[in-house]
């Protein structure tokens, strides 16, 4: 599968949720039988509502970075078998993957299984990304058992 990039970079969304390792997992089994590579993007965003004002103390962006490194190390170990980039960016979860996907061949991402009322309510990453990313996408699902390893 090759875009106008034709880098072979296969974008995926980590947020440390196990359906976020089980996409990390997939895409690394994609870039390895494709000779592609892997960016791992986790993003971070001040939560926000009216009156309230977020914590001074929190470090949100090493919260993430953190997060995101301990998931990339859970799920490839210390010598991945694909070349891995890991990126931390703020902003929306979906604004960041849609525009990362803009020099992407695959874009991956997590389903945490949100659905009816709530997933209304709160939107999805996911949905998100398969209406407006600029390439292919996968879902992967939490619930579905993956067979082998990263």
């Amino acid at each position: 599968m090759t875009n106008e990039a034709g880098n072979g970079r296969i974008v995926v969304g980590v947020d440390g949720s196990e359906p976020s390792k089980r996409a990390l997992e997939w895409a690394i089994r994609q870039a390895r039988v494709t000779g592609g590579s892997v960016e791992a993007i986790a993003s971070w965003q001040l939560p926000t509502a009216y009156g309230w004002v977020p914590p001074a103390d929190v470090d949100w962006e090493g919260d993430a970075a953190k997060e995101l490194t301990e998931a990339v190390r859970a799920v490839a170990g210390d010598q991945p078998s694909v070349p891995i980039r890991s990126t931390v960016v703020e902003g929306n979860p979906a604004e960041v993957l849609v525009n990362a996907s803009r020099d992407a061949e695959l874009l991956v991402v997590g389903n945490r299984g949100h659905g009816g009322f709530a997933g209304l309510l709160l939107g999805s990453v996911s949905q998100q990304c398969v209406h407006h990313a600029h390439c292919p996408v996968v879902v992967i699902h939490g619930d579905a058992p993956e067979h082998g390893s990263a």
